[in-house]
């Protein structure tokens, strides 16, 4: 079968056939009937055939101003689509950016792209005009579909990138050329795009931890594959579950789990009209009668004192991911709500969640075991499993793969159908996967190996200490020094008996070979929008 995106430009810049990750479809043959189908659009398996799952005058998508059922969902989508196509002429393949934070609008605009055999383009809403430059030139998207109160910089990128020549902005009621004006306008009848299940679904720009973003692509078929994953065999959500949390539908983190894996289940999403604080976002759980929350360790420590205050007798689901969750962040919200928190590493070239464990079979210093579906093992150099205890890299096996566009970062990611997400990882005895750091994080230090992660999870413990980075600093005499970035509770002093004070409490929580030499106060650490740490920043100072 041939596909159906007549635009072939992402497809045609993909890498070489031999550069393409294995594919392992571990699933029961019921599952695989529904993964294998070649042709296959990921909307109409997730909203057109809620009817048929008994989903549709359910609530899916909610605001403090709106609730939509997924049957109500289905018609705005259509609508949506059909003004993409009819009033624009676009035809499956075409590039559509979109820019905004998470609503009800992005919502509908992403699934309505994906419906019509559109590819999906994402953005940050942080981004500047220079970074939505940068994605603009490497995905060649010809409109973009952005919040109307993030439009200034959108602009500014169009008038510097005229490949980009409409944009329609939503979540504007009275606008000439909003998309909730155009809709209106339409009769809501569109059939889904006869895409293939290989068919590009999402071009996903990395979050920027490293330097340079990359440009990971996911089929139709990754995603609904992923769904048979992590949320059918760790997160076991229900159609009653309302599910709230802070990572950006631009992030497959929060792509997956504000809005794919609900609906794969037929729950609802509690989008809020304003950003979240983390008090705001406790007391927003709280009123909406949130079960399930998605967010970083980062935010989850600083929202335990208001959950410990408030209460949130509803929730029974903790997810945190999108960086390494101290153990002190976990009994710390384990105190504030008496949930043990549910904790995953995952990857945007994997789009989700691979490793995780919840409930009984999490284990003290353990991300968790491989996601049924997945195979991991930790390798060395050349590929070879380590014994169990030693410290490799991952590398990673699944129904999901890292497909880079136009990138010859492919190589290092994907070796010989394997891939290396870039992680340094101790397998235990019993199967656990313990994070040690990042790969250009692992520090060496007089011939040691010092993990970053173990040596913040030491200082966070300490009554000062409110977050922290470690990094390696280069050394003539030890190879690198083990330095630390601090920012203390307010009304801390900063000095060098503080600096002594931390240094003590690291050799006495752990080796005293991984206290850190070096430890620099600072008011705060640099991060991507969706939370993660910028390291490499900090190794430029």
């Amino acid at each position: 079968m041939n596909s159906a995106q007549s635009d072939s430009f992402i497809r045609d810049k993909l890498p070489s056939a031999e550069q393409w990750p294995q594919h392992m479809y571990d699933f029961p043959p019921a599952v695989l009937d529904d993964i294998l189908q070649p042709q296959l659009n990921l909307v109409t398996e997730l909203l057109d055939k809620a009817s048929i799952k008994g989903f549709s005058e359910r609530p899916l998508l909610r605001s403090p101003r709106i609730t939509l059922t997924y049957h109500d969902v289905g018609d705005r989508v259509n609508r949506i689509a059909q003004v993409l196509t009819e009033d624009y002429g676009l035809v499956p393949g075409n590039r559509i950016l979109l820019r905004g934070g998470n609503s009800v609008g992005m919502a509908l605009a992403w699934l309505a792209v994906v419906k019509a055999g559109l590819i999906v383009v994402a953005t940050m809403p942080l981004l500047r005009a220079s970074e939505l430059g940068d994605i603009i030139e490497k995905a060649q998207p010809t409109l973009a579909l952005c919040d109307i109160k993030l439009l200034d910089e959108l602009v500014t990128a169009q008038g510097q990138h005229p490949v980009l020549k409409t944009i329609l902005p939503f979540n504007v009621m009275v606008h000439p050329q909003g998309l909730a004006t155009l809709s209106s306008q339409k009769d809501g009848h569109f059939s889904a795009c006869p895409t293939l299940a290989t068919d590009i679904a999402l071009l996903a720009f990395t979050s920027g931890t490293t330097g340079k973003p990359k440009a990971a692509v996911h089929t139709h078929r990754d995603i609904l594959a992923a769904c048979e994953a992590w949320p059918r065999h760790v997160l076991q959500a229900t159609p009653d579950d309302i599910v709230v949390g802070s990572p950006p539908l631009a992030f497959t983190f929060g792509l997956g789990g504000l809005l794919i894996f609900p609906m794969w289940v037929g729950a609802s999403v509690y989008f809020p009209d304003a950003a979240y604080t983390p008090e705001v976002m406790v007391n927003f759980m709280s009123e909406v009668g949130a079960t399930i929350c998605y967010t970083a360790p980062t935010f989850y420590r600083q929202m335990a004192p208001f959950a410990q205050a408030v209460g949130l007798p509803k929730l029974r689901i903790s997810v945190s991911a999108g960086e390494a969750l101290p153990d002190a962040t976990r009994q710390l919200w384990k105190q504030a709500t008496g949930l043990e928190m549910l904790d995953g590493i995952g990857a945007t070239e994997m789009f989700h969640i691979f490793i995780s464990s919840a409930g009984k079979d999490v284990k003290a210093g353990a991300i968790g075991k491989i996601v049924p579906g997945y195979s991991a093992k930790v390798v060395d150099d050349a590929g070879n499993e380590v014994p169990r205890g030693t410290v490799g890299k991952l590398a990673v096996i699944g129904p999901t793969g890292c497909t880079y566009f136009d990138d010859v970062r492919q190589l290092n990611y994907v070796k010989n159908g394997w891939n290396y997400p870039g992680d340094a990882f101790i397998q235990d005895a019993d199967g656990y996967f313990c994070f040690q750091a990042r790969d250009d994080d692992m520090i060496i230090t007089a011939g040691y190996n010092v993990g970053a992660p173990e040596v913040e999870d030491a200082l966070l413990k300490h009554p000062a200490v409110l977050e922290c980075a470690v990094i390696g600093q280069k050394d003539d005499e030890r190879g690198m020094l083990v330095r630390a970035f601090v920012v203390l509770k307010p009304d801390t002093l900063a000095n060098d008996a503080m600096v002594k004070t931390l240094q003590d409490h690291v050799k006495a929580a752990i080796a005293p070979y991984k206290y850190p030499r070096i430890v620099d106060f600072v008011d705060k650490l640099p991060r991507t929008e969706t939370g993660k740490l910028q390291r490499f920043k900090l190794r430029q100072l």
